[in-house]
């Protein structure tokens, strides 16, 4: 059976068939609001098991246990990047295969008042708007622990401003009375103009300001800022000693890091302080055609056609006219196969070939047509076609195996100003996937076109797709989804 959620693909019931080595994403059932948490079970089971079993107890869940749900508390005043951060983080950690979502205080404010919320209402003298900014608050809290406990999760982002140590306080107490982790992440930003950036780009054309003088708007938002300031009490290790959290200054300029605790924490850290919060573009393309293109076969390191040479030759000229509107230094990566770097080189591009960047290697099938594959390995084929981002080919990787491989070529493009890399199908697929937050089962369909560069530009909560052909035209080597019949056996002439 196909289980996409454990990482596992199982091609055969009768065991005959290859099997993805893929380790299991553990699966952590939390106790209900009636538990009295006696008895004990395992703390990673199949749901449907444990629903059956009603005589079976789920132990409560403990904030010491290395699996146990983890609450990312943001803190910091408007306008300093806390919800940027956070759609960042969520994208990365799904990306990686922890269950993430974001919870937004303002988006429960939003949705229950129709009214529009001045600066006034921000104001901690404001009785009436405290209450009902609590109950929105507490609205959040509540569905996060459901969706521990209906959906699995695993990392909920509590996206409010948190700026008084009375609020942290509460959250702590809440995460410890339910057995969670509480990580929190504080943005200071001390720049004027970072800030007044922010304001301009993003906050005033949000749902807050809709039909607002600019003006007007611009002036109500930094008096909301204003009552933040006044109550605002920045985390330290001090005051905070308790807590486990991380503090970038100034956008990432500097960091203090208090009291991780567990992989996830530190995994949410090592992305954190590569983190860049900006605008800039990312540039990716195929190689330009090469000779196994032409007749069809996958994989391989052959070289580029006469096509491919003249689309290297048009990629120069198109890096060229573009330099000089990029900022910073601007690096060209390609991977390690040489179809990428003879692109590279007939490009007068000065590149760093990462291996990371190597396209997926399709094991036994390496060299083959997709149509001798059908003939020759019938049951792989239709294994594939069937669950084609956990499919392992055999002695080769599936496309989570390549996501994974991807992590630190993805670290490298949130830290850098600029980058331009000349890769592969399966490879730009998945960073396209990435930076567009894209579901793991529409990546291995996405369609890119050789001799095609595709420019995404990164926005605080967008990212912009642009295609742009340089020909001349290559082959098409695009698959479409076409699910086949589950086969049950080995064809006898499979190996």
């Amino acid at each position: 059976m196909c289980d996409p959620f454990s990482g596992v693909y199982d091609a055969c019931s009768s065991g005959d068939s290859p099997r993805s080595t893929l380790r299991p994403v553990p699966r952590i059932i939390l106790p209900s609001d009636s538990g009295n948490g006696e008895g004990s079970s395992p703390a990673c089971s199949d749901r449907s098991d444990m629903s059956s079993r009603s005589d079976t107890k789920v132990p409560k869940l403990n904030p010491n246990w290395t699996n146990t749900p983890t609450i990312v508390a943001l803190v910091g005043l408007p306008a300093r990047g806390k919800t940027y951060i956070g759609n960042r983080l969520s994208r990365y950690l799904n990306w990686v295969g922890t269950n993430c979502r974001v919870f937004n205080v303002g988006s429960y404010r939003r949705k229950e008042s129709t009214v529009t919320h001045t600066s006034n209402f921000f104001d901690n003298n404001n009785k009436e708007a405290m209450e009902q900014r609590l109950r929105w608050r507490k609205a959040a809290l509540k569905d996060i622990q459901r969706w521990f406990h209906e959906d699995d999760g695993q990392v909920a982002i509590y996206d409010a401003t948190n700026v008084e140590r009375s609020a942290r306080q509460f959250l702590w107490e809440f995460a410890e009375k339910h057995g969670f982790k509480l990580f929190f992440i504080e943005s200071e930003c001390n720049d004027p103009e970072v800030v007044n950036n922010t304001v301009r780009e993003v906050k005033l054309h949000g749902p807050d300001y809709i039909s607002v003088d600019k003006d007007k708007a611009e002036k109500d938002f930094n008096e909301r800022i204003k009552k933040y300031t006044q109550v605002y009490q920045p985390m330290n290790r001090d005051d905070d000693s308790h807590c486990s959290f991380i503090k970038l200054i100034d956008v990432g300029k500097s960091y203090i890091v208090h009291n991780v605790s567990g992989h996830v924490q530190s995994r949410m850290v090592y992305f954190l302080m590569n983190l860049r919060v900006r605008t800039r573009s990312i540039y990716l393309c195929r190689h330009g055609e090469s000779e196994m293109n032409v007749s069809g076969r996958i994989g391989g390191d052959s070289n580029l056609s006469p096509q491919g040479r003249q689309f290297a030759q048009n990629l120069g000229d198109y890096v060229e006219k573009i330099r000089k509107d990029v900022p910073g230094r601007f690096h060209v990566w390609t991977s390690a196969l040489k179809r990428t770097q003879e692109t590279a080189t007939i490009a007068d591009l000065h590149y760093e070939p990462w291996k990371a960047l190597n396209e997926i290697d399709a094991g036994v099938c390496e060299g083959l047509t997709y149509t001798e594959i059908k003939e020759k390995y019938p049951n792989e084929y239709n294994m594939r076609q069937n669950n084609k981002y956990y499919y392992r080919y055999p002695m080769g990787e599936s496309y989570y195996d390549l996501v994974v491989r991807l992590e630190p070529v993805i670290m490298e493009l949130e830290r850098s100003e600029s980058a331009f890399v000349v890769c592969h199908q399966a490879v730009v697929r998945c960073l396209m996937a990435y930076f567009q937050n894209l579901p793991v089962d529409t990546l291995p369909f996405l369609k890119v076109p050789l001799h095609t560069v595709i420019k995404m530009t990164q926005h605080a909560h967008s990212c912009e797709v642009e295609l742009i052909p340089l020909g001349p035209k290559g082959v098409d080597t695009h698959q479409p989804l076409t699910p086949c019949s589950h086969i049950s056996s080995i064809d006898n002439n499979e190996k």
